[in-house]
């Protein structure tokens, strides 16, 4: 049992590495399945460049896309800020603000560089859409000391109808995908030294020590798994307790509910501050001393010609 406890806090304690793999692994997968059964190159001049690029491109946006639209802290700190514009840059600390868009932004950036670095070293996309650019630089690289041959079957090297020589042909195709391949780790490189930098830069102009940092990240961790634990049960209760008084037919019984300010204080970001010693805008809520407790007089929810909004 003891073995088995310390296998699973071994995974616990290393759950980002090991989702990361898991991305890795579903990227490598997914740019394999576009590769052999959805990607056909035209292998026309017209037509080359912008279906390789979609295809190189496509995927990563709608990974970008996914990446901020399934963020909470995106989300937390988009909420309500039409009416309240002042969310977005709470106590008025802009630069903080912008911090935290850079880090949501980065940490959106992860699924869509790694299918980059994938279909790059992969080079299928890259040497399609190459292969179909007019342009005279690129046509005079691929094409030094050949035949007028090579600028006018360019375009069809990446598939078998090419009228070159099967050498010629795969002397090209090795070309694109070195070139592509060079992309690529130049991607790898340019992501993993920013990480390290950025990384570096963070934890430089930390306010507190590398062990509080490390018990701050582990409470902010647990405070979220406690709160999706203990919202479901609450309004479990709550829905128990309504609908017993709706079908008994009596009034509720008293049911103590935090108020729309006081959910409005614990959904903001919390920015730490040496003067307060709190790891979150909820413990920074229960701690003080001037809480409103007043229950709403009103619905939290907006009425419109008579009708609930949900």
């Amino acid at each position: 049992m003891d073995n088995f406890q310390t296998v699973l806090r071994f995974f616990m304690n290393q759950k980002a590495t090991i989702g990361y793999s898991f991305m890795a692994l579903l990227t490598i997968g997914g740019e394999r399945v576009f590769s052999m059964v959805s990607f056909q190159c035209p292998c026309n001049h017209d037509q080359n460049f912008a279906y390789g690029l979609t295809f190189l491109l496509g995927p990563a946006a709608v990974l970008l896309v996914l990446g901020l639209f399934f963020s909470s802290r995106l989300w937390r700190l988009y909420t309500g800020c039409c009416l309240n514009p002042m969310k977005l840059c709470p106590r008025g600390n802009c630069s903080g603000c912008l911090r935290v868009f850079m880090s949501i932004f980065t940490g959106a950036c992860v699924a869509p560089v790694m299918w980059l670095c994938v279909a790059l070293l992969n080079g299928t996309f890259y040497e399609c859409a190459v292969s179909g650019l007019d342009d005279n630089l690129v046509v005079d690289l691929f094409c030094k000391n050949k035949t007028l041959k090579c600028r006018e079957e360019l375009a069809r090297v990446p598939c078998d109808r090419s009228r070159l020589t099967s050498d010629e042909r795969m002397e090209l195709l090795l070309m694109f995908r070195a070139q592509s391949q060079i992309l690529g780790w130049c991607v790898i490189i340019i992501a993993a030294m920013g990480g390290l930098l950025g990384t570096c830069c963070t934890n430089c102009r930390s306010k507190v020590s590398f062990l509080q940092l490390t018990f701050w990240k582990r409470y902010v961790e647990k405070e979220k798994e406690h709160f999706e634990t203990f919202t479901a049960e609450y309004a479990d209760k709550l829905a128990e307790r309504n609908l017993q008084s709706f079908f008994e037919n009596k009034d509720p019984a008293p049911f103590p509910f935090p108020n729309h300010k006081s959910w409005e204080e614990i959904s903001g970001l919390y920015t730490f501050s040496k003067s307060e010693q709190y790891y979150s805008t909820l413990q920074r809520y229960v701690e003080r001393t001037d809480r409103d407790f007043t229950p709403e007089k009103r619905p939290v929810l907006d009425l419109e010609h008579g009708i609930e909004l949900h």
